[in-house]
């Protein structure tokens, strides 16, 4: 195997490594590490949750002297200052372990970083390879690479669906379109990012709690939009179980805010005009709390975020069911474009069997144009 495969079986293990810290280290990266010496691992380490220690100190610390001399093969740049202001810089460490060469996958876009942790390892005389896997890297840390520049959440779009596109029958009825193993990586979706939102049309359909149960992670924040306050005060979502956030308007009476609070939730009032809840406020507010949003429905809920250009991803779970019926509820509602040319691409796209369904992911294509008043339809 040429330098280059090596490279690249060492940092993939980087990769699989970090990816063990997903939902907990937000807002932080997710960051692996493998140190090799004389072409064998001596040690790796991940950033397993905020506030814990990096990657490169996990790993070193287990390398010892074993580390002076060896190859840090690291998922991002290492930081260069205090940037949470409870962990030591990673630079520092790396040059005190003696380690000779450093190969990262991408750099670091957090404004405290960018480029100067690898330029101060270089000033001090360690070698340092960019670029390996950096695609993947980049993708591992998509939600971060976008908040710590924007400062307002990555927003994953997902459906569950027919063939037909259909996410509920002419009755209304949802449970259950797909199946058990589509189910299971929901609940991991929602342990991986940091809220999750629905309109009330959503809790008065089908009273969902909203909450991990089938994976092992946090419970992302609760969001509900509900411009004229209809939530039933005995809704599951207002458990105490996660953090519960109405967003609504000023068509809300007080007294139900009022009430909504004594149940343990916040209620947000986004500035904007009209009588939809401002989804562009919201997601400015929201960005203060939390690195990334999992918007699960229903379909103008939809249409609304994709419309105004504010879906990041798309994760469609579909099921080989067929519902038919021109009243069905559409995985997509809203008024829809005139021509196909105006509709909203995707791309990037990716298939994985899950069961008996088949869940495609991918990326909107910036629809700049489209964005409207930003007033969700609720």
């Amino acid at each position: 195997m040429d330098e280059s495969g090596t490279h690249e079986a060492f940092m993939r293990r980087a990769l699989e490594l970090a990816r063990c810290g997903a939902g907990w280290t937000r807002p932080n990266p997710l960051v692996g590490a493998v140190v090799v010496k004389d072409g064998i691992v001596v040690a790796e380490g991940y950033h397993a949750v905020c506030g814990g220690p990096h990657a490169e100190a996990v790993a070193l610390l287990e390398a010892g002297e074993r580390a002076r001399g060896a190859d840090l093969y690291l998922t991002l740049e290492p930081c260069v200052d205090f940037p949470d202001k409870r962990t030591p810089p990673c630079t520092d460490a790396i040059l005190q372990a003696g380690i000779r060469r450093v190969i990262a996958a991408t750099a670091d876009p957090n404004p405290c970083v960018n480029g100067r942790g690898l330029a101060r390892l270089r000033e001090a005389g360690v070698e340092v390879v960019e670029g390996i896997l950096v695609d993947e890297a980049r993708r591992l840390n998509e939600v971060f690479f976008h908040w710590i520049v924007h400062r307002t959440p990555f927003v994953v779009l997902k459906l569950a669906l027919t063939l037909d596109g259909k996410i509920a029958t002419r009755t209304g009825k949802s449970r259950w379109i797909t199946g058990p193993e589509s189910r299971r990586i929901v609940h991991a979706l929602r342990a991986r990012y940091g809220a999750i939102l629905v309109g009330v049309g959503t809790v008065l359909a089908d009273d969902p709690s909203l909450t991990v149960r089938e994976a092992e992670g946090p419970q992302p924040i609760r969001i509900v939009l509900d411009s004229g306050g209809r939530i039933p005060l005995g809704a599951k979502v207002l458990s105490p179980e996660a953090k519960t956030i109405i967003a609504t308007t000023d068509r809300m009476p007080m007294e139900v805010e009022a009430e909504l609070r004594r149940k343990g939730a916040e209620v947000w009032r986004p500035p904007g005009e009209g009588d939809r809840v401002d989804l562009g406020a919201l997601l400015r507010r929201l960005g203060e709390e939390t690195d990334s949003l999992l918007v699960e429905g229903g379909a103008e809920v939809a249409w609304a975020f994709l419309s105004q250009g504010l879906v990041h991803k798309v994760a469609f779970f579909y099921a080989p069911l067929i519902l038919g019926g021109r009243a069905a509820v559409p995985a997509v509602g809203g008024e829809g474009v005139d021509e196909p040319t105006q509709g909203i691409r995707v791309r990037d796209l990716a298939f994985e069997r899950v069961g008996e369904d088949l869940l495609i992911t991918g990326y909107p294509a910036p629809q700049s144009s489209r964005r409207s008043s930003g007033a969700a339809t609720q």
